[in-house]
């Protein structure tokens, strides 16, 4: 490849990547709005029993989701090179494989769903008073089985680095279906209306992305039949099988705090917790979106590039990474129960070892999403696929355990356990021997560096934000501003000279100047 044309591959990677992250921030925050609004109506009307129900019932869908067996993590990995190449044949005979994958998910997420429901009782501890469960179970379980028959599509145009288009189709059905749900609370009070019209816009938004993708890909539709050859074949069901694994092992981690906390302590206690998820989900959105932006240019860059070129780009976003991680822990630290006293009152905060218990965890998962970005687009996730049963086996047995010595920090302390033994060190070892062939010591001095900073810039800002000892709106605003500045001034002046720095801060001032 001569070097005109890699200067071209760059500037689009670039451009793609700038795009995608520009649009999905813009997305992230009128959708971060939207729902804040919308959740602030739901406790006013439906109260903290109505919010259990609706998390404890969000994570059942998402253990129902294991039906997925990550099949589409190992099927967009497979279209990287096809997409760099534009390989056409191959990328129709990849998707008509995913179509029937997933309308065969379909079909068992909502039988499994189905057989579940005379079960529902037995995974909510001191049963609330609310009418038609099992109708709202069923709602949830139809939102969910929706997608897997048309949001597909949108895997390729977020592997073709077009992620942009996905965000202004989910933007804009989110805007309309957000507003008119707060209508039907205010108006009605109806907790199924709202369920009903989620399920509606999720058929819309999905039916909609799916004949776009046919208009951006005309090949897919036209035509034979295409159909892959067999070592194609045998490689997506190894790293399939791989996926598999590692969904149960994600799942089972990131979805069982809330069914264990119903179970053993009280839907109530979902309700209360659900508000601090709500608030993590909405920041793991925005940096998400960073990510999600990265992927295909990172699919691309490891598809066509050196591994020399591909560890240097890592350094430079694992370091983005910690920055904004650690900067956002520290702001979740210091603000989460003011912000939830003032918001909906003091009935609806956490206890602070609790609050850390849940930060701590956030810190954790958030520093490893580089790692799991290039796992994911190196095709790794085979070499640690035993790794996911460890981690699931580690959480539930520690969780089960602690929680009934701790609480509900007990269930936060037995996922951070359970972390910490398998995924903290499996996960960037494999990355380094087998994707980069490196030892792995550089990455180990690197974390433990942002770790102590960021734990030190935290004393400091927390220290700084005691000074305000009463929850008012001015209080915040006063935290929110030491928030801002003394971390990422400690930061800053820490890492000023290094390369990882000066390359993120031309990258910044690209983005400034377009």
């Amino acid at each position: 490849m001569n070097n005109l044309n890699v200067e071209r591959i760059e500037k689009m990677r670039t451009q793609n990547t700038i795009r995608n992250t520009a649009y999905g921030l813009v997305g992230q925050l009128i959708g971060t709005i939207l729902s804040f609004v919308n959740r602030t109506v739901f406790i006013y009307i439906l109260g903290a029993n109505y919010l259990g129900i609706n998390g404890l019932f969000g994570n059942i869908l998402s253990m129902l989701s294991l039906a997925e067996l990550g099949v589409g993590s190992a099927i967009i990995y497979s279209m990287y090179k096809p997409l760099a190449e534009k390989d056409e044949i191959k990328i129709k005979a990849i998707m008509g494989l995913y179509a029937t994958a997933y309308r065969i998910i379909g079909c068992t997420v909502a039988i499994i769903g189905l057989l579940l429901l005379p079960f529902l009782n037995y995974l909510i501890k001191d049963k609330p008073n609310i009418p038609n469960l099992n109708i709202i179970y069923l709602l949830f379980l139809a939102n969910s089985v929706i997608t897997y028959f048309f949001a597909y599509k949108s895997s390729l145009i977020m592997a073709d680095q077009k992620n942009y288009i996905n965000i202004i189709n989910q933007v804009c059905f989110n805007f309309v279906q957000n507003i008119i749900q707060i209508i039907l609370l205010l108006v009605t009070r109806k907790y199924l209306l709202y369920l009903g019209l989620q399920v509606i816009f999720s058929f819309l938004m999905n039916f909609s992305i799916s004949k776009k993708a046919d208009k951006i890909y005309p090949y897919l539709k036209t035509g034979e039949k295409k159909y892959l050859d067999k070592e194609i074949k045998k490689s997506i069901f190894k790293n399939t099988g791989a996926m598999m694994s590692h969904k149960i092992g994600g799942v089972v981690v990131s979805s069982t705090d809330n069914i264990l906390i119903s179970t053993f302590i009280g839907v109530y206690w979902v309700g209360l917790y659900s508000n601090y998820v709500m608030i993590i989900a909405m920041i793991n959105g925005v940096l998400g979106q960073v990510f999600t932006a990265l992927t295909a240019s990172i699919g691309n860059l490891n598809a066509i590039e050196s591994n020399e070129k591909s560890h240097e780009v890592f350094n430079i976003l694992f370091f983005m990474n910690f920055w904004l991680y650690g900067f956002c822990s520290i702001a979740l630290l210091a603000l989460f129960n003011p912000f939830i006293k003032m918001w909906i009152g003091y009935k609806y905060i956490m206890d602070d070892y609790i609050v850390i218990m849940i930060v701590l965890n956030f810190f954790v998962m958030g520093m490893r999403q580089t790692v799991l970005m290039y796992n994911i687009t190196l095709g790794l996730f085979w070499n640690y696929r035993f790794k996911p049963w460890f981690e699931a086996l580690i959480n539930m047995a520690a969780s089960i355990i602690l929680l009934k010595k701790f609480g509900v920090a007990g269930v936060f302390l037995g996922t951070f356990i359970s972390t910490m033994t398998t995924s903290f060190w499996v996960e960037p070892y494999v990355l380094y021997k087998r994707g980069f062939g490196r030892p792995i010591r550089p990455y180990f001095i690197k974390y433990t560096i942002y770790t102590l900073i960021t734990i030190g810039a935290a004393i400091i800002t927390i220290l700084a934000c005691s000074l305000f000892t009463k929850y008012t709106i001015l209080s915040i605003v006063g935290r929110g501003l030491f928030c801002l500045i003394i971390p990422n001034v400690i930061f800053a002046s820490i890492f000023l000279r290094t390369n990882e720095f000066k390359h993120l801060q031309g990258v910044v001032n690209g983005m400034m100047h377009k």
